[in-house]
């Protein structure tokens, strides 16, 4: 025995497909069923009551007949005479009236089952039969489209997604909503109310249209819109006066916004492929077999209905047993059966004209929705979706209204906002604020869908970096922050007018990560306060740079100073950049590998000049026309040589050279011509030796020669009295010349790691100012006493490996392990110890 448990999902397709049949399919059911239940009447009529009673019509032939037979004729009795009571015979039998046959009872069965099989019609026999068939045919084309193989499992999805918008409490809020709402608006004014932005709004019903189209067909989903509109009339419904909903749980949200994403990929998917449009096609051919078959029932019911009769002649070739040879025979079930052909026909009639009806209807447009301003805000559906919509409406209109709620973008708006403001509040928003490297208070969001409102109340916050944010929106709550630098990663932001008057005035710094330069908001180009933009993504079109944003764009900008670009197509830098950022004094190129083929003259206010991976294999000759500049910084490129060194010379201000990471083999004599220079920076080459001309640099402060080939250290060393640090790291030196310690008396940074020295020359100890000494990596064999004249070494400022620091006297250990009372700290960007970070920037903030 089966339990009901297990019998019960038997029946659930049965009852979930017919969720998709609209009032002509479910009436054209009911009619099948009753075809069905009338066929098994008949048939039951016919297996129980079935026969013929026949009677012989022709006259008894007495010269053929058996003599043994005696025919007794009665006596005819005159019916003016009557005979009283009195004188009858009550012995004698009654006289026996109408005509006599000569037939015995197992006679009369034998002809009455031959007639019925020789004179009975076939369509009164198995009408039943036939009927039955018929209807069960009919019952099966009405389901044949939900189990067709490419079909059956969109469509079971489709109701799975449909239970689970019925089923999820973000519908039945929404639904409320739009009810008190509605029942507010009645009760408070008769004129039509806007409701506000992102909220839903039931407005009145359009009556649903009986139509299915192949290409574009839907319904009328709902009466409910979410209708976002930017203002409200006087008389608007407001959050005060309305009723508000109970705020839904986190496992409930969490459950809606995994519905939104699960319909719109249904959707995706339905909308994206032929199987719609079969689907359609088969429900055509189905309908279009339904009419086919009711036109051939009738075309042969209609004339076998006659035969369909109470009396039939019948002539058995029994005459040779009974004597007659003509025999009238009755069908006892004819007039019922008659009824019953009737009513079926009647029935099948009505099946076929609706069927006839489904087939008529052509196309319909989901436009008029839109049109009627009932679905404003739920997107153009077609081809499955729609098709399957419309069936759904046509059977209940609020399962399209459950499912319409999943439909719209502005019901998805609304819940992303509750979502936000539940989980993203001011106190964990406050918790996540951290300084950066300036000390600024920072907040760093990413992989959000909004922007959560309590964002905006953060007076304090100095750096917002966003990323990834699909709809991030600017509002004008964003004048409580006093001061901001904003880092849009991947995020195109939008800016409502108030909020974009206030970043006009305090956004100081703008960094922008992108794909292509056409996803930068057009409102960046506005900020005509904006003193640094970062821009990071691809910049150039097919040939070279874009246009668009060098000439049009950044023209705007007239208080820009610092520009960077990250990018790695960029070949040439037009001409026109220096006259749209014309007041430019610090440009950055980072081209990650690509050749940058040119540079412009142009930017002659330039003070600053960057460019990182552009494979530069020799310098642009357009730096002669930059006469202003301070800094220039050409790491990371494939320089081999430095012949145009000697045309540097012209720029009076340059005071960086930055030549690091590239393959530089050796260093020229011009680079004496560059008298202002106080950095330069040759690490990561391939340099041997060091030309005397490097020496009569008197200005240089900081000289990084660090991995290089250099075995030799010139004696010449000793005439930059001005060098502050000095970096030596990780070539071959044996020996360092004694002239640098009694010449660079105001060095602070000496770095000699990873070399082959064997010991350090006399006079280390007159390095007073020395605060870091890094001797890691090489073959001394002690340290010299004269370390305890460095007072700056004092809290570790000397680097060199634990052994050789105990071949120091402990007196001079415990010196060089006491805290640093005057060593400063060396800066990021290659400063110096006894100076600030500030004041070892290219260039501060003040002078630019």
């Amino acid at each position: 025995m089966f339990s009901l448990s297990e019998l019960s999902p038997l029946s659930e397709p049965q009852v979930s497909h017919r969720l998709l049949k609209p009032w002509w399919e479910v009436f054209m059911d009911y009619l099948v069923l009753l075809m069905l239940m009338l066929s098994v009447v008949a048939g039951t009529l016919l297996l129980s009551r079935d026969g013929v009673v026949c009677l012989p019509s022709d006259s008894l032939d007495h010269s053929t007949s058996t003599p043994s037979r005696i025919s007794l004729t009665p006596v005819p009795i005159s019916p003016n005479i009557q005979t009283p009571d009195s004188l009858r015979d009550p012995t004698r039998p009654p006289t026996p009236q109408g005509r006599r046959t000569h037939l015995d009872f197992q006679q009369y069965m034998y002809v009455s089952h031959v007639c019925y099989h020789e004179s009975l019609p076939c369509y009164s026999r198995f009408f039943p039969y036939v009927a039955l068939l018929q209807s069960l045919l009919l019952l099966a084309s009405g389901w044949f489209w939900f189990h067709f193989p490419r079909t059956s499992a969109r469509i079971e999805h489709f109701i799975a997604i449909l239970g689970k918008c019925t089923e999820s409490p973000w519908t039945s809020r929404a639904l409320s909503r739009a009810a008190q709402m509605d029942s507010s608006l009645d009760s408070g004014t008769d004129s039509p109310q806007i409701p506000r932005p992102g909220c839903v709004s039931a407005l009145p019903t359009v009556p649903p249209s009986p139509c299915s189209s192949i290409h574009s067909c839907s319904s009328s989903l709902s009466s409910l819109s979410f209708c976002p509109v930017s203002t409200a009339p006087k008389n608007t419904l407001t959050p005060g006066n309305a009723p508000r909903a109970a705020c839904l749980d986190r496992s409930d949200g969490e459950q809606a916004r995994a519905l939104f994403e699960r319909v719109r990929k249904f959707r995706a998917h339905c909308e994206a492929s032929d199987i719609i449009f079969q689907l359609l096609q088969v429900y055509r051919v189905q309908t279009l077999f339904k009419v086919l078959m009711v036109v051939l029932i009738l075309s042969y019911t209609a004339p076998l209905l006659e035969s369909v009769s109470f009396s039939h002649t019948c002539q058995p070739q029994v005459h040779a047993l009974t004597g007659y040879s003509s025999f009238l025979c009755t069908h006892h079930l004819a007039p019922v059966l008659r009824h019953l052909v009737l009513t079926y026909m009647a029935l099948l009639s009505l099946f076929g004209l609706l069927a006839i009806y489904a087939l008529s209807l052509r196309r319909y447009s989901f436009q008029r929705l839109h049109e009627a301003g009932s679905m404003r805000d739920v997107p153009d559906l077609c081809n499955d979706l729609a098709f399957l919509l419309h069936m759904a409406d046509q059977y209940d209109p609020l399962l399209a209204q459950r499912l319409a709620v999943f439909l719209s973008p502005v019901s998805e708006t609304c819940l992303l906002e509750e979502n936000l403001e539940r989980n993203w509040g001011i106190d964990r928003l406050r918790s996540m604020i951290r300084p950066d490297a300036h000390g600024r208070p920072s907040l760093q969001l990413a992989a959000l869908p909004r922007l959560p409102p309590a964002l905006f109340s953060l007076s304090q916050l100095e750096v917002l970096k966003l990323e990834l944010i699909t709809d991030a929106k600017l509002p004008a709550p964003l004048s409580h922050m006093t001061s901001l630098e904003l880092h849009l990663y991947h995020c195109t932001a939008e800016v409502e007018p108030a909020a974009l008057a206030v970043l006009r005035e305090r956004l100081d710094r703008l960094h922008l990560t992108f794909s292509h330069a056409s996803e930068t908001p057009a409102w960046v180009y506005t900020l005509r306060g904006l003193q640094e933009l970062h821009l990071s993504g691809r910049l150039s079109g097919e040939s070279g740079v874009h246009r668009g944003w060098a000439l049009g764009s950044l023209r705007q900008l007239r208080h820009l100073r610092v520009l960077v670009l990250r990018s790695g197509k960029l070949q040439r830098l037009p001409g026109e950049l220096g006259e749209a950022a014309g007041s430019l004094a610090r440009l950055e190129v980072h081209n990650e590998g690509a050749r940058l083929l040119a540079l412009t003259r142009r930017l002659a206010g330039l003070e600053e000049l960057t460019l990182h991976g552009c494979q530069l294999e020799r310098l642009p000759s357009a730096l002669l026309g930059l006469a202003g500049l301070r800094s220039l910084d050409v790491c990371h490129n494939c320089l081999r040589t430095l012949e145009e060194l000697l045309g540097l010379q012209h720029l009076r201000r340059l005071a960086y050279l930055r030549l690091a990471h590239n393959r530089v083999l050796a260093l020229p004599a011009s680079v004496g011509a560059l008298r202002g220079l106080e950095l330069l920076d040759l690490s990561h080459n391939q340099l041997r030796a060091l030309p005397p001309t490097l020496f009569t640099l008197r200005r240089l402060r900081c000289l990084l020669l660090a991995s290089n080939l250099l075995e030799e250290l010139p004696a010449e060393v000793g005439a930059l009295a001005l060098l502050v640090e000095l970096d030596l790291s990780g070539n071959q030196l044996e020996e360092l010349p004694p002239e640098l310690f009694s010449g660079c008396s105001r060095l602070s940074s000496l770095a000699v790691a990873h070399n082959s020295l064997g010991a350090l020359p006399p006079g280390l100890g007159t390095l007073t100012q020395l605060s870091k000494l890094d001797l890691v990596g090489n073959c001394l064999v002690g340290l010299p006493a004269e370390l305890e004249g460095c007072i700056g070494l004092q809290g570790g400022g000397l680097l060199v490996e634990d052994w050789l620091l105990h071949s120091l006297p402990p007196r001079i250990r415990e010196f060089l392990s006491r805290p640093g009372t005057s060593a400063g700290s060396r800066p990021d960007s290659d400063g110096f110890p006894a100076f600030s970070t500030a004041q070892w920037r290219f260039l501060s903030e003040s002078q630019i």
